[in-house]
């Protein structure tokens, strides 16, 4: 046995209601042997004291359920968003608020970039400039001879050149689904979902498993995680091939990588069985930084980008509803499959009709192959109102809701997407605790950034941009909210026998916060400095 480790703090908070609170923390092994006062590893011998914590409050490492591994290397893109962000590497990039600032900052990129180059943008997102759609137009104006795509921030939506249009063959006779046309009849530039915009990936070089699976890419995961206090977080939709997986390996079995890593295989591209086959080989090489064997599945678009598929009256400004990823018998079949062989799911579902589909093929899945304990779970589930939490909790689904968007889009969805009622129960979290269902929260980065203290004020205080409370019926307490992002995501990992608590026998995971969050008020929550985090008895500091 190696020497044991007492940790003092200011405060810990445990998440284990035995001992909800502590002043010192015993570790052995990178595992949590007592909790306690200075006293507490007394029954086990000697112990070296450490009190380099001991300004700190701790709390069990935050667990980020859904997030993605291209959330560092996007930077490698030029950034064409509307809010202010902050790369890897600390630099704030200021948002653009205007289509007009949007061209010339683009503009100004594209001559950093070789003559070759293609330019390729992220992060927009049309509906904060709504007086004119972006269209090829807007981008020929930067070049007609480069090929331009800019990636919209949900990622299920694209604005390309003339050039990039050229190359992928869309033109006037194009017929397929997602790729928009204006009154003449010729494509605007917009791409709506992957089937339309994959010919344009494929052409321009965007490649998102390339971007993610990149040793330098893994190291940035894993920085940006500490920053925020993450000592677990998801990567909700893997294209991991055998060369990446040996990366993968390689990286986060380093002695001094700061996160676990759990990626959710892609569901797409393949039969049930072959994806069922591939989890469980996945499965079978799993380590302790690196937990696989979870799919992800894919319904539905963006609610923001119309592309979510929404139950009656639809969305306010009459668009169609929404585009299938995945057909609705397609996502029967591949329920019925995972839960014959014991794989777990994710399930992307935005729009409520696409929620309402993933719990029918799950019920569906279980009257064929009975069994608790799957832990299937539905991600951002924004519309999803109390009926469809009641039967989660019926059926054992898990939930984990993109709180995130209150802030980012709750005044858009009320003007422009699903109106002023529905939007009041998006994100509902409070409808699903009350129904009884396991419930986390999530940042989707890079999406929105990855901050789960951030997370967690949204969804306590359910403010939006302009400053007004968006539906204070589906607020929750701050307690409720840090167990989502530490308790709560674990469970939806299936690792809440590990972490996500601060109880002997678990991982040594803590976030370092340089506030006691449950003494701020609840709109400082977010303001609570990281100040690093301590990964099996590992300490990281900023």
């Amino acid at each position: 046995m190696s020497k044991i480790t007492v940790f003092k703090a200011k405060k810990i908070i445990t998440q284990d209601p035995n001992t909800p609170v502590a002043t010192h923390v015993a570790v052995q092994d990178g595992k949590i042997l007592a909790v306690g006062d200075a006293d507490c590893a007394q029954q086990w011998g000697a112990v070296e004291r450490d009190d380099s914590l001991s300004h700190a409050v701790l709390m069990p490492g935050f667990v980020e359920g859904h997030a993605h591994m291209m959330a560092g290397a996007m930077w490698n893109y030029a950034y064409a968003g509307y809010h202010d962000r902050i790369d890897p590497d600390g630099r704030m990039w200021s948002g653009m608020t205007d289509i007009g600032e949007v061209i010339s900052g683009l503009t100004e990129y594209a001559g950093s970039l070789g003559e070759d180059v293609p330019l390729i943008g992220w992060g927009f997102d049309p509906i904060f400039l709504p007086t004119e759609r972006l269209n090829r137009h807007h981008l020929d104006e930067i070049s007609t001879t480069r090929p331009i795509a800019i990636i919209y921030s949900n990622f299920h939506l694209m604005c390309v050149n003339s050039k990039a249009l050229e190359l992928a063959g869309y033109s006037r006779e194009t017929n397929a689904e997602g790729v928009l046309k204006g009154p003449d009849g010729s494509p605007t530039g917009e791409l709506q979902e992957m089937a339309a915009m994959f010919p344009v990936m494929r052409r321009l070089g965007i490649d998102f498993r390339s971007l993610a699976q990149q040793a330098p890419s893994i190291q940035t995961y894993g920085e940006v995680a500490k920053r925020a206090g993450v000592t677990t977080i998801a990567d909700l939709f893997s294209t991991m091939e055998d060369s990446d997986l040996d990366v993968m390996l390689e990286v986060t079995g380093a002695p001094d990588f700061p996160v676990r890593i759990v990626p959710a295989q892609g569901a797409m591209g393949a039969t049930p069985e072959q994806i069922t086959a591939r989890a469980k080989d996945l499965r079978a090489r799993s380590t302790d930084k690196l937990r696989l064997g979870a799919v992800k599945l894919m319904t539905d678009g963006s609610i923001q980008g119309w592309t979510a598929r929404v139950k009656w009256p639809g969305y306010v400004g009459g668009q169609p509803n929404g585009i299938w990823n995945t057909a609705p018998d397609q996502i029967y079949a591949l329920c019925e499959v995972m839960q014959r062989e014991g794989v777990q799911m994710h399930i992307h579902v935005n729009g409520d009709e696409a929620s309402e589909v993933a719990i029918d093929a799950i019920e569906a899945a279980l009257r064929r192959a009975p069994g608790q304990g799957h832990r299937h779970v539905l991600q951002h589930c924004q519309m999803m109102g109390r009926d469809q939490f009641e039967r989660c909790a019926e059926l054992g689904i898990c939930t984990n809701i993109f709180a995130n968007h209150i802030w980012y889009f709750g005044d858009q969805h009320a003007e422009a997407t699903i109106g002023e009622d529905r939007a009041l129960r998006m994100d509902a979290c409070r409808a699903a605790l009350d129904a009884g269902v396991h419930m986390t929260i999530h940042s989707d980065a890079p999406v929105t950034p990855l901050a789960p203290l951030f997370t967690a004020w949204c969804a306590v205080n359910r403010q939006t941009m302009s400053g007004r409370t968006l539906g204070a019926a589906q607020q929750i307490t701050v307690e409720e909210a840090l167990r989502a992002i530490t308790l709560g995501a674990a469970y939806t990992l299936r690792l809440d026998d590990e972490i996500g608590s601060i109880e002997t026998g678990k991982k040594a995971d803590f976030a370092v916060l340089g506030e006691d969050p449950t003494a701020v008020d609840p709109m400082a929550l977010k303001d609570v400095p990281v100040l690093g985090t301590v990964s099996g008895g590992r300490v990281h500091l900023l």
